[in-house]
Parts: structure tokens; sequence; C-alpha cells
């Protein structure tokens, strides 16, 4: 299916984006926002696609006015653009639990929806409603998204922030979300998606106790529930910039050297080691969910990371002689190669055992393929 994201850039639109590639082996086509407000453009990537998946809108502004036209302008603009495609053209909508509310955010986005369910009806396309839940996950932007980005840049940063008002929250994972959203293209169908219930004041604890265990010592929380394994993965993704390398506790004598590679608070996982020829590398892949730990105990290595669909490659030079633990976010690329003149031996921990049916490992390369 060749498919279109509208806010394809945005938080939502990048995990969809991430998940089609890993998944289905498809590249949507990424609209941004002056993709929207240029007709001819929309009309071009109209007239080549089957479905377009509409994530783009405004979550805060100024005022509400401009909370509410704003999601309902961008939706009338694209509903424009699809009648004037004159084909079927199905249309997935990341609607809000919100729009079943009387506030600026809800009845935009309930504008939305009508606006795109007509024009659907209009052209014979297919048209799926889907009322999420407050979404958080892996590069959140903090004081937009969520208090979830907020809470997890704000710990991560070695600050507090407070709580008012303490209340469950229902919350989905951006990834849960994009499986729900592709799952629903062409159908016809308005679904309220479940999320989990759980307190603000939980998520800010359990952030402070990544912190002390993770970005203190680099000791493995416990992840043994869906929700804590993704809520740890949006911390890191949160520290990931300041705390690429943790240097364990290394203790020394007349036999040699002795450190932990990981210590693990519950839940399973596996250790394991290789070796690395000169010049040689290992890795080129991703995950969506899976915890990865490297440690060179002996040679020289360089380590790149690229942020899926981004351009930008973080290196990270290692070397045995100086051990650190290095830690693969979820949704980055991520190689490692021996740079040195002897073997390179690297000892790897993974929180999950290997499934090979189901491995959440997606081959990519740290280089980007030209686009034309």
């Amino acid at each position: 299916m060749r498919v279109a994201i509208t806010g394809a850039y945005g938080f939502l639109g990048w995990h969809t984006a991430c998940r089609l590639r890993a998944l289905h082996g498809v590249e949507p086509v990424r609209l941004g926002r002056r993709d929207l407000a240029d007709p001819a453009r929309l009309a071009e990537v109209l007239a080549g696609v089957d479905a377009v998946m509409h994530f783009a809108g405004v979550n805060r502004a100024d005022n509400d006015a401009e909370v509410e036209s704003g999601n309902a302008e961008v939706a009338e603009s694209l509903a424009l653009a699809l009648r004037a495609a004159g084909r079927p053209i199905d249309v997935v909508y990341a609607n809000s639990v919100q729009a079943e509310l009387d506030n600026a955010y809800g009845r935009g986005k309930a504008h939305a929806a009508r606006a795109l369910a007509g024009a659907c009806a209009h052209t014979g396309g297919h048209f799926a409603d889907l009322l999420l839940p407050n979404l958080f996950g892996e590069h959140g932007r903090p004081g937009y998204n969520s208090f979830v980005a907020t809470f997890a840049h704000e710990v991560a940063a070695g600050r507090t922030p407070s709580v008012t008002g303490d209340r469950e929250i229902e919350l989905l994972h951006a990834q849960d979300a994009a499986a729900k959203l592709i799952a629903a293209a062409g159908q016809d169908l308005r679904t309220t998606v479940d999320g989990e219930a759980i307190g603000i004041g939980s998520v800010l604890a359990a952030f402070e106790e990544f912190r002390e265990l993770y970005g203190a010592r680099g000791e493995i929380p416990d992840v043994s529930t869906p929700m804590r394994l993704n809520l740890f993965n949006t911390y890191r993704a949160a520290a990931f910039a300041d705390a690429t390398e943790i240097a364990p506790h290394v203790h020394s004598d007349n036999r040699g050297d002795l450190f932990e590679t990981v210590r693990s608070h519950g839940g399973t996982g596996m250790s394991y080691a290789s070796t690395t020829k000169p010049g040689q590398k290992r890795g080129e892949h991703y995950h969506l969910h899976k915890i990865e730990r490297f440690v060179v105990v002996k040679g020289e290595a360089e380590i790149q990371l690229r942020r899926l669909l981004h351009d930008e490659v973080v290196t990270v030079r290692v070397s045995g002689e100086r051990p650190v633990f290095v830690d693969m976010p979820t949704l980055w690329v991520h190689n490692i190669r021996n740079v040195g003149d002897d073997d390179l031996l690297t000892v790897f921990w993974a929180d999950q055992l290997l499934d090979p049916a189901h491995p959440d490992q997606f081959p990519e390369t740290i280089a980007q393929e030209a686009h034309a």
C-alpha cells in the first residue's frame, strides 16, 4: 500500500513511519506543515497514494481559539484535496478521546473528523476514526506532547518536577497507537482505543527510580511489565544526549580487573560476547522495544548510532583500556566497528531472550540511502 502521513515529522507521525518501515516494508510519503499549506503539493501526493494517515494538528497554542481552528483548518485543507483528487483514497485519522468533550482541543478534533468523513463519503474512500488517549514514548517534546515527556526530560536533567492534583491518566505508548492506526487502514470504523490507567505521581516516581538505578549506576530497573518497559525506554531517550556512556565501578587486584556489565532488577535477559576482526563491523540494525548494551572489554572500537528517519550520526569511540557501557536507544540504527589492530572482544546484553520468530531486530545501515 502507498501511504502518506500528515504531521509525519511530529511525535506520532515519526513513530508510525518507523513502524511502517520496520514491520511492513513501507516508506510513507511524509508531509509537514508546508506541504499541507501547498494545494499543488497535496494534489501531487494524493495522486500517488492509496491511503492518508492524518496526524497533523495543534496540541498547544497561545490561546484556545488557535488550538481549535488549527486542528479544524488543517483537516479542511486535506478534505478539500481529497475531494479534488476525484477517486477513493482511504483515510485513517488519529483523533482524540477529547473529541467527545466540550473544550477547544476536543471541538477542533471533532470538526476535523466531520470534514474528513464527509470527504471520504464523497469520494468512496474508507474512513477510520480512532479516538486515542494520552500518548507517550521515545522523543516526545517536553511541554508539548504530554506530561510524560516533560517529566522524563526534567528528571533526566537532574530536576524534580512537582505534581499538582495527582490522579490517574490513561496512557498509550506511541508504538501501540501506531499499530492500531496501521491496522485500521482500509476500514470504515469509529472506535476508542484503550490505554492503561496510571497515576501521574507514579510516572514521576518511576522516572526518579530510573534516574537512581540507571542514571547514577547504569543498572537496568525492573521492566517486567509493558508499561515499565515503555516508560524506561522513554526515559532513556530523554537521557541519551547527555549519557551515551556509563562508567562501571572497576575492582582491580593482582589478578586483573573485574566489573559488572549488567545488573538487572527483575525480568529476564541474556548476556553474550563476540570477537570482531580488525576493520569488520557488527550491527546495522535497530529495535522497536529491546534494551541492548554494548561493553568493549578488549580492543578499540567505534559505535555509531543514528535515529531512524534522521541524518545525524552519533559516534562513540570506546576502548577495552577504559570499559564503558553504551546502551542502544530504541528506534536508533546502530553498529560497532573494530578500528584497532587486534581482535575486538565485546560483551552484549539484551533484556529479552532471542525469539527467532519475532527477533525485534530490523536491518538498516547507518549511512542514509540517497533520496530522489
